[in-house]
């Protein structure tokens, strides 16, 4: 295996491959390469005869992989079509599952990529450049209702109705196309202090909405269920509350209600169980390494034997 170069620090990695890694020789997926922190350590937690598959929609991290090793396997693909990425490779079962699903620090700090509130860059946020729709098509064509609810649903935005009447009003005179030209327009929101925290949930809004964030994570856990072997874990790493209490319910209750199902006799019908009852965060020295760590949390669980 070469020296690697790698984009961001993996976080949470100890934490997670210490409770993930249950077989040293069974087959591994890690849904989300980014800068390949994780799978890099994968590779030394496993065995000679176990077997690493890692995915990532973005051409970027393709591009950037430095792992060669033959038990290594990289995908261009968004990890919701797993199920039939295995099967083109004869794989009915795996031993765990990992999705990071934070923002790799390339994307963040590659101004072109529109992800940041820092750069004055194009309105893109795409993950995987190959799709059409970009933040400014979102900016730009969305009705009033479509803004309003991905403010309000995935950014839990304050004054998201005024917000997105001003959008409305200013693209009938001008296209949105920057960064900035979207700051500029809802600075009378924010007071100075709070600029970045404000400015970072209407970002977010918006890139959950160009790269389907929500429904790729549903179609991930759903599908996990039968990729799973018995006694197979699954572990994810979440930075906001959706995605947090999306996989919480799911882990908990095996749908996303949070609806718990018994048998006859009291059982609790969830396929899977959690292998740590609380959520795991970050430690302060990790964070103080990474502060973009300081929002992770991490959830496992493991599939039951029937």
């Amino acid at each position: 295996m070469s020296a690697f170069h790698k984009f961001h620090n993996p976080v949470l990695l100890e934490e997670t491959l210490a409770l993930l890694v249950k077989e040293i020789d069974g087959i591994y997926i890690d849904s989300t390469f980014g800068g390949g922190g994780h799978s890099f350590s994968f590779l030394k937690k496993i065995s000679n005869k176990g077997k690493l598959i890692a995915l990532d929609q973005d051409i970027d991290s393709i591009k950037n992989n430095n792992i060669f090793d033959a038990r290594f396997n990289l995908v261009k693909s968004n990890f919701r079509f797993l199920k039939i990425i295995l099967k083109k490779k004869n794989i009915n079962y795996v031993s765990g599952i990992l999705a990071d699903l934070g923002i790799s620090s390339h994307q963040i700090n590659t101004p072109n990529r529109g992800f940041s509130i820092r750069y004055d860059s194009l309105l893109d946020m795409r993950m995987d450049h190959s799709k059409k729709k970009n933040a400014k098509f979102i900016i730009n064509n969305y009705s009033y209702n479509k803004l309003y609810n991905i403010l309000i649903k995935y950014g839990e935005v304050k004054n998201a109705k005024k917000i997105a009447n001003i959008i409305l009003k200013q693209r009938k005179k001008k296209i949105i196309k920057k960064t900035f030209e979207l700051k500029n327009l809802l600075a009378c929101f924010f007071k100075t202090k709070l600029k970045n925290k404000f400015l970072s949930k209407i970002f977010q809004s918006l890139r959950i909405e160009v790269n389907d964030e929500i429904n790729a994570l549903k179609d991930l856990l759903n599908n996990s269920l039968s990729i799973l072997k018995p006694g197979g874990r699954i572990a994810i790493i979440s930075y906001h509350s959706l995605e947090d209490r999306i996989v919480k319910n799911f882990f908990k209750t095996g749908n996303f209600h949070g609806v718990v199902k018994y048998d006859l006799y009291g059982n609790n019908l969830s396929p899977l169980i959690l292998l740590e009852p609380r959520v795991i965060f970050t430690s302060k020295k990790e964070i103080k390494q990474n502060n973009r760590s300081r929002s992770a949390r991490l959830r496992i669980a493991e599939k039951k034997f029937k």
